[in-house]
């Protein structure tokens, strides 16, 4: 499932440079009605990146993804679809499900070469069901979404969550699923939940804080399939592979596979990174998932930093813990923050394949220099990023970016353009945040960072 965190989704609250916020979600009272937004901005073409290490770590990769589910659990057998996968959708979807679902299964079908396709009957293998977050939070008040084998609508699953029917580690062979996704959230958190749920409906079911450049990961970072999950997509459904195979049968045929597949890891050295502990995975969730207290929030991140350290993590995990630290302590003590995602980007930097995770630190690194006035410093730090964020899809992400560089700009007098560069991230905002007054109320909260606009300017 695709978990909530506070800390890498698409509304970046800035407290320590504003006025303090108690959650990601924007104010409806603090929306002016007055400011008119321009149409919806998408994305175009999508540009994944083929994996950049060896075949011998993707094996192992592949193999902890596909033989054991999230919470550490192993799984006796493989299991997959054997025929034609077809998908329908019900309930209430928003207007963007469906193009975002046909983008998905294009790509599916192109890049992981999976014969699947969407159907209007009343039967198909994954059923989508579009539904309310208080619905979906009634079930599993951590989750965003999820998906769940055998059945086919949200109410069968009450009566049967803890039966064989929809147990994971039972299913031998996929041939219904069901995936409950938010009708009322942003068609950015639409779109990634249809990303990760189907990646997990039609191939692993785990998740690995150690992938620096996958869906797979609980860090909540890439929201849209990337190359390397598309290689693992495509390696789950190679031909030399089936249902019912054991982790050391399917272990044995890997090699041949990707060797094929991906000839370029064959000449790449093996870089194997070290397991992630239960205990920094839980020290990670109870920072930033829902249902904790600020002090609790706080205290649980510095514990998944001292794990970081004692494990002589330099990775982005590392940085992820410094992340999550300077995320929390914002509203605290400003400077401590700043600090702490200074640390973040500098072990991002050192990590290959993370600059989508030095955007979000780069959001946070520039409210900081606008709230002391440094627009010449903000500016400085956003512009490799703006990039990054449309190259990975992230339209809220890359509206925020825009809204703090509006405001950099204003402070060094370039008022024309700033206007401009804020008209812009209006568009990328109706996708990213979705309801006007939240598009509005994320444009006040970044304003408020500056010093010539907030409540002391």
């Amino acid at each position: 499932m695709r978990h909530i965190l506070l800390t890498a989704g698409l509304l970046l609250a800035l407290g320590a440079c504003a006025p303090a916020l108690q959650d990601d979600t924007p104010s409806r009272a603090a929306t002016k009605h007055s400011t008119v937004l321009p149409p919806m901005k998408v994305f175009a073409s999508p540009h994944p990146v083929p994996p950049d290490r060896s075949n011998r770590d993707i094996a192992r990769d592949f193999l902890d993804l596909s033989f054991e589910l999230e919470s550490g659990r192993a799984l006796e057998t493989f299991s997959r679809f054997e025929e034609p996968i077809s998908i329908r959708v019900t309930g209430s979807p928003p207007p963007t499900l469906i193009l975002d679902l046909d983008r998905l299964i294009h790509r599916l079908r192109a890049e992981a070469g999976i014969d699947i396709g969407r159907v209007r009957g009343d039967t198909a293998n994954i059923t989508i069901e579009a539904v309310t977050r208080e619905q979906i939070r009634r079930h599993l008040p951590k989750a965003a979404c999820f998906v769940v084998p055998n059945i086919s609508r949200l109410s069968q699953y009450r009566s049967n969550r803890h039966s064989r029917l929809t147990n994971w580690a039972l299913l031998q062979k996929r041939e219904k699923l069901a995936i409950f996704l938010p009708s009322d959230s942003s068609p950015q958190e639409v779109r990634d939940c249809l990303h990760e749920e189907i990646a997990q409906a039609i191939g692993p079911l785990n998740d690995l804080y150690r992938l620096r450049d996958s869906v797979f990961n609980d860090d909540n970072v890439h929201t849209v399939l990337t190359g390397f999950d598309m290689l693992i997509l495509r390696t789950y459904y190679a031909p030399e592979l089936h249902s019912g195979m054991s982790r050391m049968q399917v272990a044995a045929r890997l090699p041949a596979i990707l060797s094929r597949l991906n000839p370029r890891g064959n000449q790449i050295a093996s870089h194997p990174a070290r397991a992630t502990p239960r205990a920094w995975i839980s020290a990670i969730q109870t920072a930033l998932g829902p249902g904790t207290g600020p002090r609790q929030r706080v205290s649980a991140a510095q514990e998944s930093l001292r794990i970081a350290k004692a494990q002589g993590w330099t990775d982005h995990r590392r940085a992820f813990s410094h992340f999550a630290l300077g995320r929390l302590t914002q509203t605290i003590n400003a400077d401590t923050s700043q600090n702490q995602f200074l640390a973040a980007d500098e072990f991002y930097r050192r990590t290959p394949g993370t600059e989508l995770h030095r955007a979000y630190s780069a959001s946070h690194l520039a409210a900081y220099a606008i709230s002391r006035g440094q627009g010449e410093q903000a500016l400085h730090i956003l512009q490799p990023h703006l990039a990054t964020a449309e190259r990975f899809e992230n339209a809220g992400l890359l509206a925020t970016l825009l809204m703090l560089r509006a405001e950099a700009l204003d402070l060094t007098g370039r008022t024309d353009q700033a206007r401009a560069v804020r008209l812009d991230s209006l568009g990328w905002a109706r996708y990213g945040f979705g309801a006007d007054w939240a598009v509005r109320a994320k444009l006040l909260e970044i304003a408020a960072i500056s010093p010539t606009k907030g409540p002391k300017g």
